[in-house]
């Protein structure tokens, strides 16, 4: 079922939303070679746990950690561990916060020192690949909109868009009904209402579209090999244009 927040929802989920962009602002921050992921799961959830909120991921379904950590080839849900970061890695950053009853959700991916450009590249077709969604998540138009808007400026650029992995609504579940796929043509699925909290969440790869996932029954990677980047905002339709709710 489709659901259309409140104004005092959308007051909470911006709440939660800030909480989990300053958690990310600050894991950017402490992104460094030598450090472990372990080390930025652990810090990312003391300050979550400071601000208020409660990681979302923790437990979530049996995840053992705060924060998806996932390093190069690995597209979503790296378990934080021993794996000690080192210059031209990239890393891709998941977290999600609940407080008040409301839950936030963001990701992005960034640099460990210097990386090639093939990798630049990937990061900022992805991160830009988000905004042209976010663009496409207005009142009156459909929900393939926004899929049609990423995948374009994804395969424009030549890179690929993981199929297997979608977007969500969101607010008192972190995942919630629709479900946004990051492909496809416009003007499909349910009419965008009014209120309506969305994640949308492009993963992209530098290779080919497919993936695998590892024997811990969690992380993701790439089927190639090939670099693998991820953004990702919860938003609310405004009408014409859709407000960003993780947001520092």
């Amino acid at each position: 079922m489709i659901i259309c927040k409140s104004k005092r929802e959308i007051e909470s989920l911006l709440k939660a939303g800030s909480i989990a962009a300053q958690a990310q602002e600050l894991m950017a921050e402490i992104i460094a070679p030598g450090i472990s992921t372990r080390e930025i799961d652990r810090i990312a959830e003391e300050f979550i746990v400071k601000k208020g909120a409660r990681p979302a991921f923790k437990g979530y379904r049996g995840f053992p950690a705060s924060v998806c950590t996932s390093v190069n080839n690995e597209v979503v849900h790296g378990i934080p561990g021993d794996r000690v970061l080192k210059t031209g890695d990239i890393i891709s950053l998941d977290v999600g916060t609940i407080i008040d009853g409301f839950y936030g959700d963001c990701a992005r991916t960034v640099p460990v020192g210097e990386i090639s450009q093939e990798a630049s590249n990937l990061i900022e077709v992805t991160r830009k690949s988000l905004e042209e969604g976010i663009g496409k998540a207005r009142e009156g138009g459909r929900l393939t909109d926004i899929s049609h808007a990423i995948q374009s400026h994804v395969e424009e650029n030549g890179f690929s868009v993981v199929r297997d992995y979608v977007g969500h609504g969101i607010g008192r579940s972190m995942h919630e009904a629709p479900q946004i796929p990051n492909f496809g043509p416009p003007n499909r699925g349910p009419r965008l209402k009014r209120g309506m909290t969305l994640a949308i969440e492009p993963m992209v790869n530098f290779g080919g579209y497919e993936v695998k996932t590892l024997k811990d029954g969690w992380t993701v990677v790439t089927s190639d090999g090939s670099l693998s980047a991820h953004f990702e905002d919860s938003i609310v339709i405004n009408g014409e244009t859709a407000q960003i709710l993780t947001k520092p």
